[in-house]
């Protein structure tokens, strides 16, 4: 046997050993690492749209009423409701991430992010590559696998 594939054999079984170690890592810490980090920029947000309790901020209502429009089909239309949909956002913006924080209902919680991401794709198409392919990426990810054992849903027996 010549030095370099025993230096080649040795390389193997150092990586094969490290890939047993990372593989021994619970799902349920990178399940809670995905909820924490999908909740975070959707919470910081819903508290934008807050001046009290039920009480919408001024730029909420701004955005909602004048600036967001729908981008479909190469045209944009304005919101539907734009009231309605700002109450609608800033509810599920506080609600649901903490639903995703606590581990409870997570699926549910993460189809509802996911639903609201594809609404935020196409009324700021233009955050797709930084913003919204990660938050569906993570979204989806939760939508399949559950929020792992680390949660109110893990206790309740209903993950994964």
């Amino acid at each position: 046997m010549t030095d370099h594939t025993s230096d080649s054999m040795r390389t193997q079984g150092f990586l094969t050993r490290i890939e047993g170690w990372l593989a021994a890592i619970p799902h349920a810490l990178p399940l809670l690492a995905l909820r924490l980090a999908l909740a975070v920029p959707f919470y910081k947000s819903g508290l934008t749209k807050w001046d009290g309790f039920l009480q919408l901020s001024g730029g909420a209502q701004f955005l909602f009423g004048s600036e967001f429009k729908l981008h479909i089909f190469g045209s944009q239309y304005p919101y539907p409701f734009p009231m309605a949909a700002a109450y609608g956002a800033g509810i599920a913006e506080i609600v649901l991430p903490i639903l995703l924080v606590a581990g409870l209902f997570t699926r549910f919680a993460a189809l509802a992010l996911l639903f609201m991401t594809a609404i935020i794709q196409i009324t700021v198409p233009e955050g797709w590559a930084n913003f919204h392919l990660p938050w569906a990426a993570m979204a989806l990810t939760l939508v399949v696998f559950g929020g792992g054992r680390i949660g109110l849903d893990g206790l309740r027996g209903r993950v994964g």
